[in-house]
């Protein structure tokens, strides 16, 4: 596997990481009964992404020393783009989030718990995900292909798909684990585990965090071949995507109370997945710089977001 990272960089990379997690874990999830407000969301965002770009910047300033001034605006245009693809399929899952929380009847206390769980868990999963996937590419390049094929396809589903999202009642596996494991009727405070009469019981918020972090699989399935399409470097392809995920849960805070603003998001994505599909499947016929990619992408989400402030749904 090609790569640009250096045991340096691995090594700045993981340092930060584990830094950011460690003020995510152990600052940020304290905040009391009523979880992070709106506007300590808005900061805490707006410092997880200035972080991401410094990064970027460190980067490229990096690269420049050791690899030339073209290696180093190529891959720094590359984590930028991965990032921004993976942020903005990010909000759609957020979304998912809130109708779980909603559903098992999570107030905001606990769902910083399961937040942080569900974090710590992508990001051990999207790393042997992304490993496992840079390899079968080496391996294999055709691979890029399919996953061209698998992009379009999932765009166009996005796309002509129904407004109606499916309710959290009528999701088979919640029913399934309703059905084969002993579930507590009500919350039991912070805990995923409790025991009655001598039998260990799951409550509805281990429940929750199962169907939580089953999203985010769901999404990376989506979220990482897009990357894949713009680097099939392991170091870019890993760094924006975990950068990007790493600010979700305040994120999700932020955006918890402007879901309405966003209806037309899902349109957005479905033509991001559709071009970043075509331009894996058509590699070999049109070449397309990873800057015009990154332009078309910022683009798409502009023109999503000022739709949505002015079209209104239909039941709004």
């Amino acid at each position: 596997m090609t790569t640009v990272g250096t045991p340096m960089l691995w090594s700045v990379f993981a340092l930060i990481v584990i830094t950011m997690l460690a003020i995510d874990l152990m600052i940020q999830g304290r905040r009391g009964e009523y979880g992070m407000s709106i506007k300590q969301a808005a900061v805490w965002s707006v410092i997880w992404v200035s972080i991401s770009l410094t990064f970027n910047a460190g980067l490229w300033w990096y690269l420049r020393g050791t690899s030339g001034q073209e290696i180093a605006a190529e891959q720094s245009v590359a984590f930028l783009t991965g990032y921004l693809i993976e942020k903005a399929l990010a909000v759609d899952n957020l979304f998912v989030w809130l109708m779980l929380f909603n559903y098992f009847a999570v107030p905001p206390s606990l769902q910083r718990r399961v937040l942080v769980y569900g974090v710590l868990g992508a990001i051990v999963l999207r790393t042997l995900m992304i490993f496992s996937g840079s390899w079968l590419i080496s391996q294999f390049e055709w691979l890029l292909y399919l996953f061209g094929v698998f992009l379009i396809f999932t765009g166009a589903k996005m796309f002509f798909g129904s407004d109606e999202q499916e309710s959290a009642a009528d999701n088979h596996l919640i029913k399934w684990l309703q059905r084969h494991l002993r579930v507590t009727s009500t919350l039991e405070s912070e805990h995923f585990f409790v025991k009655h009469h001598g039998l260990c019981y799951v409550t509805p918020l281990f429940l929750a965090l199962v169907m939580v972090e089953l999203s985010d699989v769901i999404f990376a399935l989506d979220s990482i071949p897009a990357i894949f399409a713009v680097t099939t470097d392991p170091f870019i392809v890993l760094t924006s995507n975990l950068f990007a995920i790493l600010g979700l849960r305040a994120m999700y805070f932020l955006l918890v109370g402007m879901a309405d603003k966003f209806s037309l998001l899902k349109y957005g994505l479905a033509i991001i997945l559709l071009f970043i599909g075509l331009k894996m499947t058509l590699v070999d016929v049109i070449h397309i710089p990873v800057a015009l990619s990154l332009g078309v992408v910022a683009l798409i989400l502009i023109a999503t977001l000022a739709a949505s402030v002015w079209i209104k749904p239909k039941n709004h």
